[in-house]
């Protein structure tokens, strides 16, 4: 039996047979190979119901051992890779001496250090902060031996960050050579290029065997992306580099000296061996034995990224070959409905591990090959697949894959299935529909009309519902009642209506209130109807709903969208921010709404009187803002110590990056005057000034007419509270304020 499958577990401990060695290395004995021809790893899963040839037998030759480091020399490399960890060294120089010192008792040891349990997390580290000549000792080291440590739990992983940090340097040495002459004699220069080959000279013929193996699959990949000179560090490819359950071995603090999110310029020599490594992968794989990779957990990924290469490195022609990778899994042209491809894509939309290889064939596969899978099969599917917890991925990919007018009949498909689709917290697909609608530019008005019909109460669209605020409930839409109400209360229970689509959520799940935010800060990126939905709404809230989500650590972030978002005009943010006018203070210490403070600043464009008003609200919570960590960095956000120190600095910088010199702050009115000749400037600046800034000079200098009036004894019908110099403050605070 299988047992469960653990981060580098704890060691079993075996004896070998009688053959000349008394005790066998714990690491050695794990992975010792069975009579069976499997690879003898507690954690191997083997292919259920599927060819036996897909798992190819360890090479001829047991693992052999290199021997145990001695208890001084563990705790010694224990120590250092402590010291590395923290990285807590005064200066470049003294890591670069401890690193020096390290190697120095490594040499001769590096098979010993990679394969052991409690080290060979030293040796990853030791490689993350390695110089190119330091790693091309560990190459030199590992010479020979690259099959045993690729394929072992825990060398592997020090393998795959040899690969990734020898990558840059590649391309490096193809920018600016080393010298060939060294400085040592007997030294002998070798480019990062030719260790990389010989490395792949000592893998072929194994290159079978590593696609399904449980640690060598994962080094595989990793020298495919290498050799391709695709980005190293990108969200796609990390998902296909490693399983979520990797342990992440860093070094605190590490200065990050490249880029690897970008691609690398690669030597031809690497083009050719990528397309060698390629034909070794499916060689003497037929049809259905390449296809009983697709649902392996180890052989998957690594035929994703195979398929992927192929289709985007040798040009979509490569399709048309008889013996490519994606013409050996879809043989049929074309591929309709009744075919044996379609009935493989039909197997595979529905599995957790065979739906990403049907992702990565959407996307790279020919169009013409993509036209008929979606004619045939995809597209009178979609709404039931949006609908499926798994097959909605796929359906996601096929959306931003079709044309123009493929996705307006989608579009038309889809909308009929928004209900389920919200019943069912499947929101994937009816966000990436509005994305995708939004670059193609087709309307999403009758998005917008249903979403507003089924998110609705007696007093219109209720954005608690989409947000999954406490309390809030979807239903069908019919009669726009339901058993939530507008302030936020809890269901006690999950209630149903007359109509079987109605759902209710009293607390909803974290993953479902993820997704239904996300739909909501993708509905406000797309001018219209539907950022209209979620704007107009939010500024009805009263201001202790909108306390409740800026303290949620999801909704906060759909709150920090609305106040950035450029679809908003600027009265429904100055409404929005006023409701928060009281508790600014607050929300400054919250870890959440911090956050939202801090997009106030942004979010304000051409709003420098709510700055300032924001301001004077932190600076009279002043203590309790900086007794607190989230506290401090509004502090510092809003440049707080200029405002107390010089105010009239901070009010012509809050000016100036709101790029509005025409509004200004109530301390600066009385110093406004009016140009001769009918032109309306600002003194000293020659900027126009704004219609909202003439009426606030008019209402000013009625203020003052008025006063100067009353002092002389003649009485006006105005006379009561709100004269003085105060008062036109008040006043233009009333103006603004709407």
């Amino acid at each position: 039996m299988p047992q469960e499958n653990k981060k580098r577990g704890r060691r079993m401990k075996r004896k070998l047979e009688e053959d000349g060695e008394s005790a066998a290395a714990p690491d050695a004995s794990k992975r010792h190979k069975p009579s069976d021809g499997h690879d003898g790893d507690v954690n191997f899963m083997p292919l259920g119901g599927q060819d036996d040839s897909l798992d190819a037998a360890y090479p001829h030759g047991d693992r052999p051992f290199f021997g145990m480091l001695d208890a001084d020399e563990q705790e010694y490399f224990k120590r250092a890779d402590e010291m590395l960890e923290l990285n807590s060294f005064g200066d470049q120089e003294e890591r670069d001496l401890f690193l020096a010192n390290v190697y120095r008792e490594a040499e001769g040891k590096e098979l010993k250090i990679a394969m052991s349990q409690s080290c060979s997390r030293l040796m990853e580290r030791l490689i993350q902060l390695s110089s190119a000549a330091q790693m091309k000792k560990l190459f030199a080291a590992f010479s020979g031996n690259f099959i045993h440590l690729i394929s072992h739990r825990f060398a592997s992983h020090c393998c795959e960050a040899l690969f990734l940090r020898a990558a840059p340097v590649v391309s490096a040495e193809m920018v600016a050579p080393a010298p060939k002459v060294s400085k040592d004699a007997d030294e002998i220069y070798v480019s990062m290029e030719n260790l990389f080959l010989h490395t792949l000279a000592e893998l072929e013929g194994s290159v079978g065997f590593l696609m399904t193996d449980q640690y060598g699959s994962h080094a595989l990949r990793v020298l495919l992306l290498v050799l391709s000179g695709d980005a190293l560090d990108s969200q796609a490819t990390t998902q296909i580099l490693q399983s979520k359950r990797k342990e992440d071995v860093r070094v605190q603090g590490k200065e990050q000296t490249e880029d690897g999110s970008k691609t690398r310029s690669v030597p031809k020599s690497f083009g050719d061996a990528l397309e060698k490594l390629l034909a070794d992968s499916v060689a003497g794989l037929d049809t259905d034995k390449l296809r009983g990779l697709s649902t392996h957990p180890n052989g998957n990924p690594t035929l994703q990224l195979l398929l992927k290469l192929e289709l985007t490195h040798f040009g979509k022609q490569r399709a048309k070959d008889e013996t490519s990778i994606i013409r050996t899994l879809l043989p049929d042209d074309p591929i309709t409905a009744e075919s044996g491809s379609a009935a493989y894509i039909n197997g595979l939309i529905y599995d957790p591990v065979g739906s990403h290889l049907v992702e990565q064939i959407v996307q790279h596969t020919p169009g013409k090959m993509f036209k008929s899978l979606n004619k045939e099969y995809f597209k009178e599917r979609l709404a039931a697949l949006a609908r499926n917890e798994i097959a909605g991925y796929v359906a996601c990919r096929v959306l931003e894959r079709m044309s123009k007018d493929d996705l307006y009949e989608a579009h038309e498909a889809l909308i009929p299935a928004i209900p389920s689709l919200l019943e069912r917290n499947r929101t994937l697909a009816l966000r990436t529909l509005i994305e995708r609608c939004a670059v193609r530019e087709i309307d999403t008005q009758a998005i917008a009309a249903e979403l507003d019909r089924l998110l609705s109460d007696g007093n219109g669209f209720d954005v608690k519902k989409l947000l999954k605020l406490e309390g809030a409930a979807i239903t069908n839409g019919t009669n726009g009642t339901t058993n939530g109400n507008r302030n936020g209360t809890p269901h006690d229970s999950v209630q149903s209506n007359a109509s079987e689509d109605a759902a209710y959520f009293s607390r909803p799940s974290q993953p479902a209130k993820v997704h239904f935010n996300l739909l909501a800060q993708a509905m406000l990126r797309v001018p219209g109807p539907l950022s209209s939905l979620i704007l107009d709404s939010i500024i009805d809230l009263q201001p202790s709903q909108l306390q409740q989500m800026v303290k949620d650590p999801i909704i906060c972030r759909t709150i920090q969208a609305i106040i950035l978002s450029k679809n908003g005009s600027i009265i429904q943010k100055r409404k929005l921010v006023q409701h928060f006018y009281g508790n600014i203070g607050h929300m400054a210490v919250d870890k959440s709404a911090s956050h939202v403070v801090d997009c106030i600043w942004d979010g304000t464009h051409g709003l420098a009187f709510i700055r300032e008003r924001i301001a004077e609200e932190l600076a009279e919570n002043e203590g309790e803002i900086r007794e607190s960590q989230h506290g401090r960095a509004v502090w510092k956000n809003w440049k707080m110590d200029l405002y107390k120190r010089r105010r009239g600095d901070w009010i012509k910088q809050s000016k100036e990056k709101a790029s509005n010199d025409g509004f200004q702050s109530f301390a600066e009115l009385d110093r406004v005057k009016k140009e001769g000749g009918g032109s309306v400037t600002e003194v000293g600046t020659g900027t126009p000034k704004t219609a909202l800034q003439l009426a606030r000079e008019r209402h000013a200098r009625g203020r003052e007419e008025k006063t100067r009036r009353e002092k002389r004894g003649m009485t006006g019908a105005g006379n009561g509270p709100g004269t003085g110099s105060n008062s036109t403050a008040t006043a233009a605070t009333a103006i603004a304020s709407g």
